[in-house]
């Protein structure tokens, strides 16, 4: 089978609106299927306010270089057939995009609002007839066993201690679980919205709010966008410092999930250091910019200002500090049988429903994907420091940990590289933006965040004005990886099970 033929992009590189041709709408189905058959990806999908209707925009992965295929379609009708029965990776974009443009995915096997957000001026939601009365997150259907043996769970939105909401249902049969489904949309922001009324410091600013706990990552995805629509590029210094941060953001988190994990299973030395190693990589983004989670360390344009030489000096000697400190701490958790015990085995994602479902970051390495945008498809710093591929195939808890460890370990390498090359740098923290975005373009960057890819698209109008903003989060993709790993498993598991994943409830639903 010959591929569609499709336009292709690098991400961070600004392209011509014009440059995407429509598709009728049965070609770009097609299109769809045929590419995705032969290992291309969804990264993102998304709906475009336009004259009449709604124009509909994919962004799709190539399976074997660093190449993006663009696909696009303009629908004029209510209604167009749902691909989520032959390929699933679309199904919550697909409820994405019917919320907001109030388009009718025909046969979509559960046809749900995504995050009870009212639809954009003009249309129509299809999922209720009383316009006047917004449909709340609490009010829906979920999937129910038959029978009078089944029985079903649900935890909250609300949650016991400081934890965002969100609804778990679980259908069991007696203690195994047959099925979970989660529901989300609780804390709606409205981000991608507020990103179209362009002001340049808020812009950032909210960036770093859509994931707390990704804000280099999502900052430094909007500035590559930003920048490539200005024409230009930060320093090489910038780029350093801004992969350091990027690294550090990884190693606190990855820290803080390894020692989640042991508590879960009451394993305290590895829980007591590791809660305390993530407050040291923390303290370290600290005193490169003044804050334990990146804000405001990155500027349109580069970074807010370069570290001098006792704070780099004193970077290293904590990095050498805890890099010791964490390899004994989690050394010991992996050489323990009772802890292992707990491991392995319990939530798997085989790999073939991984690449189903388009999977992402260490959950989808942990299934034997190689997925990771820094090798892949490289930038910044990444251009020079070539990242390896941390990969486990057993799909279970024990292999996303593993993964985690492993690149935990590859993190500091890359930093203490970095910081190498950084001591040789231009010195140039930020160079100055032009005097506004180009006309009629579009630009997709890509970041391998620490729970994997983050995607941000831009496009502007014919004046230059920001058009749509499309964020993509890797939990998007990730949330029914975590359904399908409970499947067939105990319910006391769960906790253990999302743990291992660590999604973010506030990155999907921006």
């Amino acid at each position: 089978m010959t591929l569609p033929a499709l336009t292709t992009v690098h991400h961070g590189v600004a392209i011509e609106r014009r440059s995407v041709q429509d598709r009728t709408i049965d070609d770009f189905c097609q299109s769809v299927l045929d590419c995705t058959h032969h290992g291309w990806r969804v990264v993102s999908y998304f709906g475009l306010a336009v004259s009449g209707g709604v124009r509909l925009m994919m962004v799709l992965a190539s399976p074997v270089g660093p190449e993006l295929g663009l696909l696009s379609t303009s629908v004029t009708t209510q209604s167009l057939p749902s691909l989520a029965m032959y390929c699933p990776q679309v199904q919550l974009f697909e409820r994405e995009i019917a919320e907001q443009f109030g388009l009718l995915f025909e046969d979509h096997p559960w046809f749900k609002p995504v995050r009870f957000q009212p639809p954009c001026d003009g249309y129509t939601s299809p999922f209720h007839g009383d316009q006047s009365q917004p449909l709340q997150a609490g009010n829906q259907d979920f999937y129910r066993m038959s029978g009078e043996a089944g029985h079903q769970v649900g935890v909250g939105p609300v949650h016991a201690g400081v934890i965002e909401p969100g609804h778990f249902r679980f259908q069991c049969f007696g203690e195994t679980v047959h099925h979970l489904e989660i529901a989300l949309g609780y804390q709606h922001r409205g981000i991608e919205a507020l990103m179209t009324d362009w002001q340049p410091l808020r812009a950032l600013r909210l960036a770093e709010t859509i994931a707390g706990d990704s804000s280099i990552a999502h900052a430094c995805a909007h500035a590559l966008g930003v920048e490539s629509l200005h024409g230009i590029s930060a320093s090489r210094s910038a780029l350093l410092l801004r992969g350091i941060a990027q690294e550090l953001e990884r190693l606190a988190n990855h820290t803080g999930d390894l020692g989640a994990l042991a508590g879960d299973v009451g394993f305290m030395p590895t829980a007591s250091y590791c809660g305390r190693i993530r407050g040291d990589f923390l303290n370290m983004t600290a005193l490169l910019c003044g804050s334990r989670f990146g804000r405001g360390l990155v500027t349109l344009g580069g970074v807010s200002f370069l570290p001098d030489e006792a704070m780099l000096r004193s970077l290293r000697q904590r990095l050498i500090a805890a890099s010791a400190e964490l390899t004994s701490a989690i050394e010991l958790l992996f050489a323990t049988p009772s802890v292992m015990n707990r491991f392995e085995g319990i939530g798997v994602v085989s790999r073939e429903t991984a690449a189903m479902l388009g999977l992402v970051g260490p959950v989808a390495r942990g299934s034997g994907l190689y997925r990771d945008v820094r090798h892949f498809r490289p930038y910044g710093c990444y251009n020079e420091y070539v990242m390896p591929v941390m990969v486990q195939e057993e799909g279970d808890v024990r292999a996303r940990a593993q993964v985690r460890w492993d690149e935990a370990r590859q993190s500091l390498c890359c930093i203490f590289a970095l910081l190498d090359q950084l001591e040789q740098s231009d010195g140039i923290a930020h160079v100055p933006l032009s005097a506004g975005f180009a006309a009629d373009c579009l630009v997709v960057s890509l970041v391998e965040g620490w729970r994997g890819e983050v995607c941000h698209v831009v496009m502007t109008d014919h004046a230059g004005r920001i058009e749509r903003y499309k964020i993509g989060d890797p939990s998007f993709h990730n949330w029914k990886g975590l359904e399908l790993a409970l499947r067939g498993g105990q319910i006391s598991d769960f906790p253990l099970i999302n743990k291992s994943f660590n999604l973010s409830y506030c990155g999907h639903d921006l």
